[in-house]
């Protein structure tokens, strides 16, 4: 198989980097694509990858990654986390439309094909579960800045078809399921409990962790990601990339209590007095991945104790992470 050229947009952020690792480990030849410069742990063992600093609503600089000759772009660049679409709706907006209009424009004129990463967030809170990739969106009112984020990325899908279907661009959109795994911003419900144990410090429970998630180990997500990039079925098509096993939020910061050993107690949090009107948590998210095993041969091999293991191991050998502030959970 002879070497990809890859570029990879967001490539300093979580999924993106351990995506960024499986490529160059496979020998691929890889641009990465950020608004920082590479983070220290990244430049130690990312020596062979050319990166380009910049906004990504900012299309002449974004074409310096995304050229002429380049055969896919991976598309993870966003604002993304709970905290951050409550601090800075605008940019949700702005950063995950206006840069995902760019990496569309840009591919185009490169011939490349592209893979978008979209999120569960699209089906907002619809009751009827699992989702299927055509499920129906149902969102709360435009006031409440929770669901900026959703309708950013929807819109960014509606785009990415759009491109497909009016320019002939190869378009695939993978949706991740709360993915969680080693280098995760300590500001999600695994990462942010995984990094609060360790340090000594008390666990948070929202709502009384009864709402549940398929928690998604990342290493699972980009082998999804990298099958729906190189199927020729995958194109123009969207696929669910999640674990169908239902945990509660609860049980899930109870096993990590347990592999963490973490004397600590758990603190309960009530979202609406925490963060007021302009948040709503979901009481399930449920993915429905047939499509995903059907087409691309994928499904996820890493039960939630397994991945939990490997974050913690990571984590414990990566005291830099532990030195992070947490910033609140989803």
């Amino acid at each position: 198989m002879s070497a990809t050229r890859a570029v990879v947009t967001g490539g300093s952020g979580f999924i993106g980097g351990h995506l960024v690792d499986r490529l160059l480990a496979r020998g691929d030849e890889v641009t990465t694509f950020d608004a920082g410069p590479l983070p220290e742990h990244r430049r130690r063992t990312w020596e062979d990858v050319r990166h380009v600093q910049g906004d990504i609503r900012d299309l002449d600089r974004l074409a310096e990654a995304i050229r002429p000759g380049v055969d896919v772009v991976y598309h993870l660049a966003a604002v993304v986390g709970v905290d951050q679409y409550l601090a800075r709706p605008l940019d949700v907006i702005d950063i995950n439309f206006g840069g995902t209009r760019n990496v569309l424009e840009l591919a185009a004129r490169a011939g490349a094909r592209v893979v978008v990463a979209s999120t569960s967030e699209v089906f907002g809170k619809n009751p009827v579960v699992p989702w299927s990739e055509d499920g129906d969106r149902v969102l709360g009112p435009t006031s409440v800045d929770r669901w900026t984020y959703s309708s950013a990325k929807a819109l960014t899908e509606h785009l990415t078809y759009a491109f497909g279907r009016q320019h002939g661009l190869p378009v695939t959109i993978v949706r991740y399921f709360n993915a969680y795994g080693p280098g995760q911003r300590p500001a999600y419900i695994v990462s942010r409990n995984v990094h609060r144990a360790l340090n000594g410090r008390p666990l948070v429970t929202y709502d009384q962790g009864r709402q549940t998630r398929c928690f998604t180990y990342v290493g699972d997500a980009v082998e999804g990601t990298l099958l729906a990039a190189a199927s020729p079925e995958a194109v123009g098509e969207s696929f669910n990339l999640g674990s169908m096993t239902e945990t509660a939020v609860g049980d899930a910061i109870a096993l990590i209590a347990k592999l963490t050993e973490a004397d600590v107690e758990t603190l309960a949090v009530d979202t609406r007095q925490t963060y007021g009107a302009s948040y709503e948590d979901l009481t399930r998210r449920v993915p429905d991945n047939a499509k995903a095993r059907r087409v691309l041969g994928w499904e996820p091999g890493t039960s939630l104790q397994d991945g939990l293991v490997q974050a913690i191991e990571w984590a414990r050998a990566n005291p830099w992470w532990l030195a992070l502030p947490d910033s609140g959970a989803s």
